[in-house]
């Protein structure tokens, strides 16, 4: 069997003195610190309301009545983008085209724009020809034509009760940020009073009928009567004024891709400067 370590007394001495000097501090407030006597008591209103949260949200995308990371939201803000800065845009019925119809229409018309245009404009790049869903359209029409923001701000807010705890400020006097789409003042395309105020008005506007079916759209961003003359003479020919070019002009418009897409198109209307 092995000899213990002999202990050292004077350390097993220091030990005890430590633990106890320890364990008076525990039981004895005398010895505690002072700080916690000295530190000022909260506000009652703090202690019964706490502060609203601080607004959590990019400043691009701001709460919306439909979630914005659907597609059909960010059609939503795409068409009415589209409808702000275009002054002319042209209406056409598509039916059925097929790719290759398509890139033929496309290859015929964007080669004749590009013969108009002079050396210091740039006019041909910003003219194209796109398919759109009818049904957002017609919404995102209904909001440019409808829902003027500035108008709705004057008006008193409308609270409900859904969004009391969104919009009231707390007792403390702070002033509520929680993110919430009934807040009055998001005024964007997508926010709930937007919707609130063109819900009524879904078969108001006059192109509303045109928007039935496969619909395709020719947008120039600027107006300018010789590329508009052009684009016609290609997509939707009538002679005299709109006359088609010769085959001699123009082999590739009489390709039978080509004419086969062409046939395919109809003009419905045209909306300039958002009339």
């Amino acid at each position: 069997m092995r000899n213990r370590l002999p202990i050292c007394t004077r350390c097993l001495r220091r030990l005890v003195r430590e633990s106890q000097s320890q364990w008076r501090t525990l039981l004895h407030p005398r010895y505690a610190s002072t700080t916690a006597a000295i530190t000022p008591a909260p506000p009652i209103d703090q202690t019964i309301i706490s502060a609203p949260p601080i607004t959590r949200y990019p400043l691009t995308q701001p709460p919306s009545h439909r979630r914005p990371e659907f597609r059909k939201s960010q059609l939503h803000r795409q068409y009415t983008s589209l409808l702000r800065s275009t002054p002319l845009m042209l209406v056409f019925q598509h039916n059925n085209l097929k790719a290759t119809e398509w890139m033929a229409v496309r290859r015929e018309l964007a080669a004749a724009l590009q013969k108009v245009d002079d050396s210091d404009s740039s006019i041909a790049e910003g003219i194209k020809l796109q398919i759109i869903q009818s049904s957002i359209f017609s919404a995102a029409l209904r909001v440019i034509t409808y829902w003027n923001p500035t108008r709705s701000q004057d008006r008193p807010p409308e609270t409900s009760k859904a969004s009391d705890s969104a919009t009231q400020s707390s007792v403390a006097g702070i002033e509520n940020t929680t993110p919430s789409p009934s807040d009055p003042s998001f005024t964007h395309s997508l926010s709930r009073a937007a919707y609130k105020a063109v819900a009524a008005k879904r078969n108001f506007h006059p192109l509303t009928p045109l928007l039935a079916g496969p619909v395709a759209l020719l947008t120039f961003p600027t107006i300018s009567p010789l590329h508009i003359k052009t684009a016609l003479s290609i997509l939707s020919p009538r002679a005299p004024d709109f006359a088609a070019p010769t085959r001699r002009a123009n082999p590739g418009y009489h390709d039978p891709t080509t004419q086969a897409g062409l046939q395919k198109l109809l003009l419905l209307g045209a909306r300039v400067e958002g009339k």
